[in-house]
């Protein structure tokens, strides 16, 4: 009987369904647990697979989310302690922005290893409270423990009237899809900052400097579009909403799977935002510039469905991009430069999957 070590195992792993099936998992079955409260409406429990929670407040919701970073799943070996901390509170920040909530206060989390210089320590909230300070809330409480490695956790809280709440839900067909802002370009970042030394070394010789330094700066110093979302939030012309952090493709198949009617999207890709740092960096690694956008996420810019009267009067103003349009068609689907219609399939990035 061979020794060697097999990747069959008996019993299903959380790998084995990866990060979105294992949160579907857990809320099909919190779904039928929730107690009775006054905190909960229909909003709420919609919300659990949404954005952020939604909790009653008589005219408004308060609006919570959460997000986990990790030393080695979350931060490039050159991102500074400062911008680690910055990023935690951004993370948080966009699923707010994602609702069109306005921030009131964070709580932060640490797991610390024991010898990490106190210098360190200091960037990081250093960087967590120029985060507060940029999106203008308070840090309001926390924990600290010993852990292996550096692990930031944060919970923000917010507030939105109800009538002004974005949902995922919501798409009609006819809407426009849009997104706050260019595309790719945190991903190109990563594809530079996690390349070996050789290849490293390789794309600094055919690279411009200064698209070195652009593509790094989308990747190491992400921003919310906290702005954008309140002041769209405020119109109430918003259908469906979600930012990007997994990818165009990804977050397209999650409106559309969180209509309680039979909707498609179909993007153009001429209309995909790219930046020519992102065409670049890609034309050297042999690599189709579209998929930066499409499949690799971190880009933080709200993606939303909105029609196309309120798009015109907004897109001068919040420098909104239409991507596409929602149909009927119940697929997902994207027009190609040459005018051919493709199915376009959800990749992704995503937690557990081998």
């Amino acid at each position: 009987m061979s020794s060697k070590k097999s990747n069959h195992h008996e019993k299903p792993i959380i790998s084995d369904i990866g990060e979105k099936k294992l949160i579907k998992r857990l809320l099909s079955r919190s779904h039928y647990r929730q107690p009775t409260s006054p905190f909960f409406d229909e909003f709420y429990f919609k919300s659990l697979s949404d954005d952020a929670a939604l909790l009653d407040m008589d005219d408004k919701y308060l609006v919570v989310t959460s997000d986990l970073l990790l030393e080695s799943s979350h931060f490039p070996t050159e991102m500074s302690p400062f911008n680690k901390g910055m990023k935690v509170v951004t993370v948080n920040v966009s699923d707010l922005a994602a609702m069109g909530a306005e921030p009131i206060g964070f709580v932060l989390s640490l797991g610390l290893p024991h010898d990490l210089p106190l210098e360190e320590f200091d960037e990081i909230i250093g960087g967590v409270l120029k985060a507060c300070q940029t999106y203008k809330m308070g840090l309001i409480g926390g924990d600290t423990n010993q852990a292996g490695e550096l692990i930031l956790g944060g919970t923000c809280l917010g507030v939105v009237d109800k009538n002004k709440v974005f949902m995922k839900e919501g798409a009609n067909p006819g809407d426009l899809v849009a997104v706050t802002g260019p595309l790719g370009g945190a991903a190109a970042g990563f594809e530079f900052l996690l390349s070996s030394p050789s290849v490293k070394e390789n794309l600094k010789e055919r690279i411009k400097p200064s698209t070195i330094e652009i593509i790094k700066k989308y990747a190491l110093e992400p921003h919310a579009r906290l702005n954008e979302g309140l002041i769209l939030g405020r119109k109430g012309v918003v259908t469906s909403a979600t930012d990007i952090t997994d990818g165009l493709a990804s977050e397209l198949d999650e409106l559309m799977q969180a209509s309680p009617h039979k909707v498609g999207i179909t993007l153009f890709e001429t209309m995909i935002p790219l930046i020519p740092e992102v065409e670049e960096v890609a034309s050297v690694l042999d690599k189709n510039p579209l998929d930066f956008a499409l499949n690799y996420g971190e880009d933080f810019e709200l993606l939303l469905t909105i029609n196309e009267k309120a798009f015109n009067q907004l897109k001068g103003d919040l420098g909104l991009i239409q991507v596409g349009i929602v149909t009927t068609s119940g697929k997902m689907e994207i027009i190609d430069k040459k005018g051919k219609t493709n199915t376009l399939e959800k990749v992704g990035y995503e937690h557990f999957k081998q």
